[in-house]
């Protein structure tokens, strides 16, 4: 299985009001974000099975923009498994409960999905952790005893390859 790891794009500042804090939405710097990953991602040939997010309206914004771009057909996911303060017991039940698929995206929120990330690649049920930023998007190849991690894309690096491939795709011209 392949699991790829999004962090939800940039929603401002958190609120102090939980509820209120759950229907945070994403803002302009995000929704750019998004679009960038979502062209990267397609760049690069992504696809997936299932999308699969928290169900709080930054993480389920970051999954539909991205979906978008990937031309996801499928039905976005809500999984409590991917909520903030979620454990790392209810993550495994996700990939569990997603087993039979070939590729999956998980969209969710620090420190936690950071906190998979890390204890998926790392051996032994280690607790290592790997900083995942706003925006940002890790491969996974999950085999039957390890999981290899095959690239983690910032949004800086995804800008830099969006960047890289759009000044390679103009026509060149002659000076003279």
């Amino acid at each position: 299985m392949i699991i790829y790891f999004l962090r939800h794009a940039n929603a401002g500042v958190s609120m102090s009001n939980l509820k209120r804090d759950e229907k945070r939405a994403l803002d302009k710097e995000g929704i750019e974000q998004c679009s960038l990953v979502g062209r990267v991602l397609a760049a690069l040939d992504v696809q997936v099975d299932t999308m699969i997010s928290s169900p709080l309206k930054r993480s389920t914004q970051t999954a539909s923009l991205v979906g978008n771009e990937l031309s996801y057909e499928g039905k976005l996911q809500l999984e409590d498994a991917l909520r903030p303060g979620a454990t790392y017991a209810d993550f495994r039940r996700l990939l569990e409960k997603y087993a039979k698929q070939e590729s999956i995206m998980v969209v969710g929120h620090n420190p936690n999905l950071s906190e998979f990330l890390g204890r998926v690649i790392c051996e032994n049920g280690c607790e290592a952790g790997m900083e995942l930023k706003k925006g940002a998007v890790a491969k996974v190849e999950m085999g039957r005893n390890a999981a290899v991690l095959q690239w983690c894309l910032t949004p800086r690096v995804l800008r830099g390859i969006y960047a890289a491939a759009t000044e390679s795709s103009r026509p060149k011209t002659s000076r003279k």
